[in-house]
């Protein structure tokens, strides 16, 4: 196997084409190192991003929320920035691996792996990101997140294509957000499920819902139809209850060595119904 550290985007690119889909890209590793240890990866070359300058940021910029390729999930978990205009990405960073993980694991590196159970897909989604590309050509994209994965380990993104940054609206001051994980143990865990929920309510009436569901399809996704239940209607029992029977039937989950796919089905509801609860301030119904 071959080993190259690029210093620029350009020289990434260029060795990208040079190896023509036969080389992975590595900054942190959490991923792929573990996936070439266990051979399931078995690359020509490894192309070091780790070092190329100006991909590591937290912008606040013209109406937007800029997130360099290369920012790490604890840059994520510290950020002043997204606290104040993303504070459900700040929640699933901090419940992504280990302080050792979330000092080595980036942001670009969590969503190109395109796990179905990634930690900070499913905020994102809530939050309308778009991941930001460059190809070879010197032609690049601006993929919305939902349109970004393919299936498990799958996206969209060309073989001479990178993420150059992540970015989302800023939003208004009067959105309620909220994020809840499921795992097998309170720390260091991967989702067993997850969701996340973001309503902006006007005189009682919520006028936007976005949900996003993770580990319980083969990608991160959005709930679309459940959305539609809450949207327009004031929060009551039978309204949650609608919602809860609505979402199991958007989770398409499987089973494997954390949880069954009856259990993922079942337990997706009740996160969604204690999300809306706990972010809306709706008492136990």
């Amino acid at each position: 196997m071959e080993y190259a550290a690029a210093k620029t985007i350009p020289e990434v690119l260029r060795l990208l084409k040079l190896w023509k889909g036969r080389a992975k890209l590595i900054a942190g590793g959490t991923n792929i190192i573990p996936d070439m240890r266990a051979k399931f990866l078995k690359p020509a070359a490894l192309i070091d991003i780790s070092r190329v300058r100006n991909l590591s940021y937290i912008k606040e910029e013209k109406g937007w929320i800029r997130i360099g390729s290369l920012t790490t999930v604890a840059e994520l978990a510290s950020s002043a920035t997204l606290q104040k205009y993303g504070p459900i990405l700040v929640q699933a960073a901090r419940q992504l691996g280990n302080p050792l993980v979330r000092n080595r694991a980036t942001i670009a590196g969590n969503l190109a792996n395109a796990s179905p159970a990634a930690d900070t897909a499913v905020p994102l989604l809530v939050l309308e990101a778009m991941v930001v590309t460059q190809r070879s050509d010197g032609k690049g994209r601006r993929i919305p997140l939902d349109q970004f994965f393919v299936g498990p380990q799958r996206t969209i993104l060309r073989k001479d294509e990178i993420i150059k940054e992540i970015l989302f609206p800023k939003g208004n001051p009067s959105f309620r957000m909220g994020y809840m994980k499921l795992g097998l143990r309170n720390a260091m865990a991967i989702s067993v499920a997850s969701a996340a929920l973001l309503v902006e309510r006007e005189e009682g009436i919520c006028r936007q819902v976005r949900i996003g569901l993770g580990a319980v399809a083969p990608k991160p996704r959005r709930a679309y139809e459940t959305e539609k239940i809450l949207m327009g209607e004031r929060v009551s029992a039978e309204v949650i209850a609608a919602c809860c029977a609505r979402v199991a039937e958007e989770t398409n989950p499987v089973t494997d060595i954390r949880a069954t796919a009856e259990y993922r089905k079942s337990i997706t509801p009740v996160l969604l119904k204690r999300l809306i609860q706990q972010t809306l301030g709706v008492e136990s119904q």
